[in-house]
């Protein structure tokens, strides 16, 4: 497997205050990394530094070993347009468009496929994530799981290199919570790269790897290995992470 995702020396600070401090890291391709700690400890900081949603005061980023970090805003925006998808917590779904041309927009925008190759990989899409039957559904007409799995659809539609997701479902009941991750799994074991910063210790025992910040630094790594589904070892996962996490004070 090749690395992917590189992380050298990352610092951020906003004025006075530092935020991140000296983070080094790598993701190979196909990871699945859940990236935790204590509120105010640099999660969503890091996750925005790292894809490209913000610039990092000093340090390297690099995507396919290309460094983000180094790039004007308008080769910036290509990678966050190309490769990278983003799902945040709540799905910012654009209130005057159907979920279908949410979906497609940022396909039409990118403009490498064809109107119709683009329409073809939202139907796929869509009927992976089963939400096939309110394509054409306005989106204040559909559920919450509805939203965020379309949201998931939008940040896949130019198949992106990696995933990143903040709380991607942090907003969502336990049971459609499930679903979504679910659905987060099967794009992993697709071979697409995720990253997500969670609070959730079910989120992340999916996860290969933890990654637990303090205070804007790395304070420890966790292995638990690809997620295969099996209720007797998810449990095991969970149990194995919550003790680890207990014992950082989380």
């Amino acid at each position: 497997m090749e690395t992917i995702l590189k992380v050298e020396n990352l610092e951020k600070s906003y004025e006075d205050t530092q935020v991140l401090n000296d983070i080094n890291f790598e993701v190979v391709e196909g990871e699945f990394i859940a990236i935790m700690g204590q509120s105010g400890s640099g999660k969503s900081t890091l996750l925005y530094s790292i894809s490209g949603m913000d610039r990092p005061t000093s340090g390297n980023v690099l995507i396919c070993g290309k460094d983000i970090a180094k790039l004007d805003d308008v080769k910036m925006s290509a990678v966050r347009l190309e490769q990278v998808g983003f799902v945040f917590q709540h799905s910012y779904l654009l209130k005057n468009l159907s979920i279908r041309d949410n979906i497609v927009l940022p396909g039409f925008k990118l403009g490498k496929l064809s109107r119709e190759q683009v329409n073809k990989n939202a139907d796929a899409l869509m009927i992976k994530t089963g939400i096939d039957s309110i394509a054409g559904n306005d989106i204040k007409k559909v559920s919450g799981g509805q939203l965020q799995r379309a949201a998931i659809c939008r940040a896949l539609i130019n198949q992106p290199d990696i995933l990143f997701g903040d709380e991607p479902t942090g907003a969502l009941n336990s049971s459609t919570s499930r679903g979504v991750l679910d659905i987060i799994n099967d794009i992993n074991l697709d071979g697409t790269t995720v990253i997500i910063v969670t609070h959730d210790v079910k989120v992340a025992a999916r996860a290969d790897r933890v990654i637990f910040l303090m205070d804007g630094n790395i304070h420890d790594k966790l292995t638990l290995g690809k997620y295969d589904g099996d209720e007797e070892k998810t449990s095991y996962r969970e149990k194995t992470l919550y003790e680890w996490l207990e014992k950082k004070g989380f």
